[in-house]
């Protein structure tokens, strides 16, 4: 499915009169389905007023990585650099926290409210650097959407 059309999804998602995490959940799974390289999709936020991020909603295999401290993994780097990271292959990186032994790539994008870092997107990929400028857009484009309702 084309970004185009996912968007307008995200849109029907973000408009519905679910929970937060029900919407949240719902954004990641519709991705997940979607994007063929989209293998694992979820969101951290900043855990209160610890140093961490916690896991909130994902779609995916289940993993054990729901609280990441602030500097490790590719999640922890961007709650601390406020950049998007796109990771080829995860292999060529030293401070990587691997989820799946299948996964082969990521990109994780900080979502932002008020100017603050209060999370991210994150999604893995079983594909080697399948992620493109298209994909970067497109999450930010996401992140400002979920920012209206978790800020």
């Amino acid at each position: 499915m084309s970004f185009k059309k996912l968007k307008s999804q995200v849109e029907e998602i973000i408009g519905g009169g679910t929970s937060v995490e029900g919407r949240l959940t719902a954004i990641c799974e519709l991705l997940q389905e979607n994007v063929d390289y989209y293998d694992w999709v979820g969101f951290y936020f900043k855990n209160g007023n610890k140093e961490e991020l916690k896991l909130h909603s994902f779609a995916g295999e289940p993993t054990d990585h729901t609280i990441i401290p602030f500097g490790k993994g590719i999640c922890g780097q961007v709650a601390v650099s406020n950049e998007n990271f796109v990771v080829p292959d995860v292999k060529a990186q030293d401070n990587y926290i691997a989820c799946s032994i299948n996964v082969k790539a990521e990109i994780v994008v900080p979502l932002f409210v008020d100017g603050e870092n209060i999370g991210q997107i994150d999604i893995d990929s079983h594909t080697a650097d399948p992620f493109s400028k298209e994909d970067e857009e497109f999450l930010e484009w996401v992140n400002k959407k979920v920012a209206r309702i978790v800020g």
